[in-house]
């Protein structure tokens, strides 16, 4: 079996039906509209890279922000899609080791995994909002020749770990409200 596993697969599907608590289908409208605008940045940042190498080579022309609002795309969509693959549970598993657990096991996996994600992105938000917080209050800026203001990665990052923290707290929660596989 490719892709996400049985016990993984169950919990996106109870997710997505109408027992779907409010906060979840919230969240899952938010993932809808950040998954778009991801999509659209990564389209952005391509053309934006395509544009830098045509005037590079073709117009023997250098500028000097392609690169970084390449970058300050590519991150911002990595870091706001972060929740939506997790509500897929798309991100990257060992399958092996789901195959060989049984039903009980997988269910304690899953929810000691989701623990211990919830936990580190829960620090990493927190430190994120204060790297924000001090890159406005201080008004850091890229040591670039452009200097565009770092506040507009921070809080991509801030915002989308946030969301990555609240999609694994509403994935705890429906693990510990789901009934139990028998052995």
């Amino acid at each position: 079996m490719h892709g996400l596993d049985a016990v993984e697969t169950k919990e996106t599907a109870a997710s997505g039906s109408d027992a779907a608590s409010l906060p979840d289908r919230v969240l899952a409208i938010i993932n809808n509209y950040v998954v778009i605008a991801s999509s659209v940045a990564l389209v952005v940042a391509s053309l934006v890279l395509t544009y830098s190498v045509v005037t590079r080579y073709f117009l023997k022309y250098s500028t000097d922000w392609q690169d970084e609002t390449a970058v300050f795309l590519i991150v911002g969509a990595i870091f706001m899609s972060a929740a939506a693959i997790q509500a897929r549970r798309g991100h990257v598993a060992i399958e092996a080791i789901v195959g060989l657990l049984p039903d009980r096991v997988n269910c304690v996996r899953v929810f000691l995994v989701d623990a211990a994600g919830f936990l580190f992105c829960s620090f990493f938000s927190w430190k994120s909002w204060t790297l924000l917080h001090e890159a406005v209050v201080e008004n850091f800026h890229s040591g670039s020749t452009w200097g565009p203001p770092l506040w507009i990665p921070y809080s991509l990052m801030a915002v989308g770990v946030t969301l990555l923290s609240l999609q694994l707290l509403l994935q705890i929660a429906a693990e510990l409200r789901r009934p139990k596989p028998q052995p």
